[in-house]
């Protein structure tokens, strides 16, 4: 049985059909992926790397140029998969004002069940209970626009939950967050995924966000190159910095000790490891 998230030889290009001929960039190499039910992944690259690509086609917004993506064990390239399939998995995108599109907070929240024909107590009740699980049941007949950035994207995250998701993709969620707004929607991911069970896959260029997951799955030039836990990837300091790629801070300064002969852990990315290592080393 393939796992929930499955990709398999997967590829996929762009076409741009402005020059003559048109221009093919490939984008996704022969990716094999399987993600489970209930985990925590963290997909990793920079700028153009395909990360964002393999998210869409998760949610069926990309299909395969070739290969096989399936959800749930469901294809698709199978248009009668379309609708079960966003329902099972949801996105959230980097600019929460993107995603709003009502005046109210609750209005906005309800949008596309209303859209789904839900009945009128149901959508009360899941529009109630998203808004409680992302701490902003207080603010639902507030005005989007009033809201700070963390508190938008928490209300986004709210309109994919009331759809009662699986999974939830979100596609570099924190980018355009103040350092409070971003610790107020990894609270709300982590949440979801260790409380609710949802499938978390998170495409983040904050290192010290990615460290939270339990797993890292590594793009670079459309091809997976790393796939592992992120003590076990971040641990390849050398590797990562030649992807173009940053470490946690504190691997990076454990790392940069031991270049200088410092006996210490490889495996550190949490600032708790980092001063109980380091207070093994300064006190006898």
């Amino acid at each position: 049985m393939s796992a929930f998230l499955h990709a398999e030889g997967l590829c996929f290009s762009y076409i741009n059909d402005l020059e003559d001929p048109p221009v093919r960039n490939e984008v996704l190499k022969n990716i094999d992926l399987d993600i489970e039910k209930g985990e925590f992944v963290a997909i990793l690259g920079h700028n153009g790397s395909g990360k964002s690509t393999l998210a869409k086609c998760f949610n069926a917004i990309n299909l395969p140029e070739s290969g096989k993506v399936t959800v749930d064990g469901m294809d698709t390239e199978d248009e009668e998969n379309l609708l079960p399939i966003r329902r099972k998995v949801g996105m959230v995108f980097q600019n929460p004002d993107n995603q709003i599109v009502a005046t109210i907070v609750e209005e906005d929240v309800a949008f596309a069940l209303e859209n789904l024909g839900v009945e009128p107590k149901e959508i009360r009740r899941r529009v109630d209970e998203a808004l409680k699980t992302v701490e902003m049941y207080d603010y639902r007949m507030h005005a989007p626009h009033k809201l700070s950035g963390g508190q938008k994207q928490r209300v986004a995250i709210a309109g994919v939950i009331a759809m009662e998701p699986d999974c939830i993709l979100l596609d570099e969620p924190t980018a355009m967050l103040d350092p409070h707004g971003r610790e107020e929607v990894m609270k709300t991911i982590k949440m979801l995924n260790r409380e609710k069970g949802v499938t978390i896959v998170l495409i983040t260029h904050y290192m010290e966000e990615a460290a939270q997951a339990d797993r890292i799955v590594v793009i670079d030039s459309g091809e997976i190159v790393l796939d592992n836990t992120p003590k076990k990837v971040f641990s390849q300091v050398k590797t990562m910095k030649n992807l173009g790629l940053d470490v946690p801070q504190v691997t990076d300064l454990i790392w940069e000790l031991r270049q200088e002969g410092y006996d210490l852990p490889t495996e550190i990315i949490s600032e708790d490891e980092c001063v109980e290592a380091l207070a093994k080393l300064l006190i006898p």
